[in-house]
């Protein structure tokens, strides 16, 4: 017994090292909720959209230029439709932020784990098991519960728009599983195929900028003071940036379905700051409800 365990020390420490930037980055995205709610008004979604990812698209570009190089007709078609996809995710998620609190959107956001296995048995025409309907009536019931937690009134604007949000994420997923350029592609072009992807959707802000949607972002941007630059840096250098290249280093050292586990804690961590951070409060309705979030859609992810 002593033999088989001196090694599993190491392995276990080994694991814990890939497993905590994983780990990290869950905070962090938990944490963009309240960042992007924190610099961004209704006039200013497309402009702090803009600024964004303009900010970290040249480094992605730099980073994947043999890549891009590399990378096929169908591929670079495939990954641009994808990136119009991702611009309407972002514009859902931005609107709703500055319409909802950042708990309620992180924990909303979560329904993606439950809408993309029923979307997916709908195509299929492959009934679900019952444990996972069980588990995606308890997250419904939730955000029900989350979103009456001052009472019984009809949820805000912002809450819908992060629920669409939600689809619209499924919608992304099931996509980059039917293109065929995109869904064969190597690892190794990864990079080059999201470096497309948000080319694409800050090609739609961009436009919608150029359209007048709002404020122009060089106003936007001169106007920002050292805390909005702060926000905006987080969500560009560590809720993009940093994000993406964690993930394609840890899938590398483990397996895909860890990383998705500890990516799937996302929405604790949406809570935890905008409570702890962000001054808001659920009730309790509302923590009853968030709490049902997150065991239906915990539950559903192990049963599917």
């Amino acid at each position: 017994m002593s033999t088989l365990a001196v090694p599993a020390a190491p392995a276990a420490r080994r694991a814990w090292l890939t497993d905590l930037p994983v780990l990290l980055v869950a905070v962090v995205w938990g944490a963009s909720y309240l960042a992007a709610k924190g610099i961004t008004t209704t006039h200013t979604v497309v402009a702090v959209l803009v600024l964004r990812f303009a900010v970290v698209l040249p480094a992605l570009v730099v980073a994947g230029w043999r890549g891009l190089r590399a990378l096929t007709a169908p591929q670079w078609r495939g990954a641009g439709a994808l990136g119009l996809v991702l611009s309407g995710i972002f514009l859902l998620e931005t609107y709703g932020v500055v319409h909802t609190s950042a708990t309620n959107a992180g924990l909303i956001i979560s329904l993606t784990m439950i809408f993309t296995p029923l979307a997916e048995a709908a195509m299929t025409r492959k009934r679900p098991p019952r444990a996972f309907l069980a588990a995606a009536g308890l997250s419904v019931l939730g955000v029900v519960l989350l979103t009456q937690g001052g009472g019984f009134t009809r949820p805000s604007a912002g809450d819908g728009l992060i629920l669409l949000a939600a689809l619209a994420r499924t919608v992304h997923v099931l996509a980059m599983s039917r293109i065929k350029a995109v869904r064969d592609a190597a690892e190794a072009d990864s990079l080059a195929l999201t470096t497309v992807q948000l080319g694409s959707a800050v090609g739609v802000f961009a436009v919608l900028a150029a359209a007048g949607t709002g404020a122009s972002p060089w106003s936007v941007a001169a106007d920002f003071g050292a805390r909005e630059w702060a926000g905006l840096l987080f969500l560009s250098v560590f809720c993009t940036l940093f994000a993406f290249f964690v993930q394609m280093w840890a899938v590398r050292r483990t397996s895909p379905s860890r990383v998705s586990l500890l990516l799937g804690t996302e929405p604790l961590w949406a809570a935890a700051v905008g409570i702890a951070v962000g001054g808001e409060r659920l009730g309790v309705v509302g923590l009853v409800g968030g709490v049902l979030v997150l065991v239906g859609t915990s539950w559903g992810r192990r049963v599917r």
